[in-house]
């Protein structure tokens, strides 16, 4: 959203946006309630998802959680609730693209640094999982392509 509008104050310099430039706008505002209560909801669940997605990571890999001889298990909840807060915002913001630019590129160099791909592949796609479980149909919709574009930002090798 605030890339769109950023866009649209580029494009519209010294003239009225026309119906089809606003539309952005009026999606926007169409979805609001919805991006407030999924907002709010992720925040209310946070813990359990994070907690629900590691078990299931632990049950599938407890190598994962290993890096040399320390356990990684912190870290990696932190950056996933890092991720997940993340991802909140861009739902309430409805700005995908920001996300993607601030967060994703940098985070997927430090993910790669660490050889961490399938790891992260595998969280992004058990969390989408048990999103769907916790959260309506439409909510889940929000959420879940933000979800996939972390899974491939950082689980592609390349």
């Amino acid at each position: 959203m605030l890339s769109q509008f950023e866009h649209l104050r580029r494009e519209t310099d010294g003239r009225y946006a026309s119906d089809a430039e606003l539309e952005f706008a009026i999606d926007y505002v169409r979805s609001f309630n919805l991006r407030v209560q999924t907002y709010l909801k992720l925040q209310e669940i946070e813990a359990a998802l994070v907690q629900q997605t590691y078990l299931q990571m632990r049950a599938l890999n407890p190598a994962w959680f290993v890096h040399g001889n320390t356990d990684v298990s912190a870290k990696w909840k932190r950056d996933t609730i890092r991720v997940l807060r993340y991802v909140a915002v861009a739902v309430l913001t409805h700005d995908p693209d920001t996300f993607r630019e601030r967060m994703l590129l940098w985070f997927q160099t430090i993910m790669r640094a660490f050889g961490a791909q399938q790891s992260c592949s595998m969280t992004y796609q058990v969390l989408q999982d048990i999103i769907r479980q916790h959260l309506t149909a439409p909510q889940a919709e929000l959420v879940c392509p933000l979800l996939e574009m972390s899974r491939r930002a950082f689980g592609a090798a390349s």
